[in-house]
């Protein structure tokens, strides 16, 4: 009976100290316009699989977002947004490192600065109908 009881407090011991250690996971959206093609896509996920905290990193370059799943408790989101500036691009309200963005290839720099990054497409305008009078 005593070898039972004292099993059963450990094993609800257990139970408690296991449920202390869950650490606190937040997956954030980041908006990075300037993000447009896969090799965009490698450096900012290899950049950010340096800090330690981060558990996972998806660029939806097409979408213009990176998705950050990261640990609290070791990494906060400005730190995150930080090392993506330093990357070269813009992150949120955090702005690119203009030397950083100067070192990108010439096939991640913007269109405007001579890049390869495809021109932006203009505004569609709505067509106007030619008027045509019926008999």
């Amino acid at each position: 009976m005593r070898n039972l009881l004292f099993t059963l407090m450990a094993v609800i011991g257990i139970c408690f100290t296991a449920g202390a250690q869950t650490k606190a996971q937040l997956t954030a959206n980041i908006s990075t316009p300037d993000v447009a093609c896969a090799a965009c896509e490698t450096r900012i996920t290899s950049m950010l699989k340096r800090y330690d905290g981060v558990l996972a990193v998806k660029v939806y370059y097409k979408r213009g977002i990176t998705q950050v799943k990261y640990l609290t408790d070791r990494v906060n989101i400005e730190t995150i947004k930080t090392a993506i500036a330093n990357a070269g691009y813009d992150a949120d309200n955090v702005t690119k490192n203009e030397d950083a963005y100067k070192r990108l290839p010439k096939t991640c720099k913007k269109f405007e600065d001579g890049g390869g990054h495809p021109k932006p497409r203009p505004k569609a305008e709505t067509p106007v109908a030619d008027s045509v009078a019926v008999n």
